[in-house]
């Protein structure tokens, strides 16, 4: 009995805004510091933006631009803002996988244990993959400028990082939700996969969406990441912008409004 008692999580406990605050920083400490004696976890942020742009830009660039009416620049300008919505969408990934395997090591289950916010530990794991993002943000824009972008509108840049980053944080909640539900890290990644390619590849990312099939077009439509690389273009070169900003806006909220509670709920009552 008093094994069970002493392996049993604490119970949840009543914690003020500024105790949550504090676990969160704590935990976030603990995370980018396990970042630094593990750098190797950042090459997906650094590797992919380079690997992405430079196949999409050389491979494809040249025929998709021609269809633009401009050759590989004019989809250079195209594309670069739509890698920026991909990033934000690939990289969310990773909080899943990552806190699937904290499961598996037994790390949550010393932080259930202690009297520490449930929210705090999910949050902090957000906060640091959002680092990450911008991180992979900076290397995409350095590689984008080196192969001919120009970026019209730098406030509009700014937007659209933030823009990203509140979709982002938005779909890490799925993953996490994801992370908690399935028993290890090779099944959120595979079901991240099946979640992730047709929602990229059935967008406006990588090439305009009016040559696509009616039924693919209606599908576009809705697609939230048409409208956040949609968005991110009227940002940073100019054009229609308010009504692809506020369905990104409307959907981020959403999205948040039903995983993120679920969320939560998942890790608080998993055994």
């Amino acid at each position: 009995m008093s094994a069970v008692t002493a392996n049993a999580p604490a119970p949840d406990v009543r914690i003020p805004l500024r105790g949550h605050l504090r676990h969160t920083g704590a935990l976030i400490r603990r995370n980018l510091l396990w970042i630094r004696q593990d750098p190797e976890s950042m090459f997906d942020a650094l590797l992919m933006p380079i690997v992405f742009t430079l196949l999409f830009v050389y491979v494809f660039g040249g025929s998709i631009g021609q269809a633009l009416g401009g050759g590989q620049k004019q989809y250079v300008q195209y594309v670069i803002p739509g890698m920026l919505a991909m990033n934000s969408m690939t990289l969310s990934q990773g909080v899943g996988t990552g806190f699937s395997q904290d499961f598996n090591s037994g790390v949550m289950d010393r932080f259930r244990s202690l009297p520490i916010g449930r929210g705090s530990v999910l949050f902090a794991k957000i906060a640091v993959e959002l680092f990450r993002m911008v991180f992979a943000t900076a290397v995409l824009m350095i590689v984008a400028v080196l192969v001919g972008f120009h970026i019209g509108n730098w406030p509009g840049l700014f937007a659209t990082v933030g823009l990203s980053a509140l979709f982002a944080s938005s779909i890490m909640w799925v993953f996490l939700t994801l992370g908690v539900m399935l028993k290890n890290a090779q099944s959120v990644q595979a079901m991240g996969f099946l979640v992730l390619f047709p929602l990229q590849f059935g967008s406006s990312i990588f090439a305009p969406t009016q040559s696509m099939p009616g039924w693919l077009q209606h599908f576009t439509d809705y697609n939230p990441l048409s409208t956040l690389a949609d968005a991110a273009r009227g940002l940073m070169l100019g054009g229609p912008v308010a009504h692809d900003l506020w369905i990104t806006v409307a959907w981020s909220v959403a999205i948040t409004a039903v995983a993120a509670p679920l969320a939560i709920h998942k890790f608080r009552t998993k055994t």
